[in-house]
């Protein structure tokens, strides 16, 4: 379902903070930690219980989050982030061209280890922006 979504970012409490939501909104939650992911699989035990991706669907109300920070660590203002879904390939890549001009740092759409094309920016004003296509549904 195409879209724009909120995108929050934790410091490792990404589960415990959803389970929360979950239990204020309803709804069913979904969680995939980077032990789940491929380059999971040889990290740490304490690496691989971090939710990678975490998704809260109540109806057409849905919260997505991660306990990936950026390298910066997490301060105020980069703990939201936006994510655009969009309904094609074409789509996808014709936003990110204009939303990266003049951008702080950017990493072009490409296809992911789960099949979705998914790429990120922060653009000229500091907001940081996801965009995903996937042939599936959320």
């Amino acid at each position: 379902m195409s879209g724009i979504y909120v995108y929050l970012t934790f410091d490792g409490n990404c589960r415990e903070a959803m389970q929360f939501y979950q239990e204020c909104l309803g709804g069913e939650l979904f969680f995939q930690t980077v032990g789940e992911s491929p380059p999971g699989k040889n990290l740490e035990d304490k690496m691989k219980s971090m939710i990678l991706h975490a998704t809260l669907i109540n109806g057409n109300k849905i919260l997505m989050a991660s306990d990936m920070t950026p390298e910066t660590g997490i301060s105020r203002g980069n703990t939201l982030s936006l994510f655009l879904e969009c309904d094609s390939e074409s789509e996808i890549n014709n936003y990110f061209n204009k939303l990266v001009k003049d951008c702080r740092s950017s990493s072009p759409p490409g296809k992911t280890h789960y099949g979705d094309t998914f790429g990120s920016l922060t653009d000229k004003f500091g907001i940081h922006w996801m965009l995903s296509y996937s042939q599936k549904m959320i």
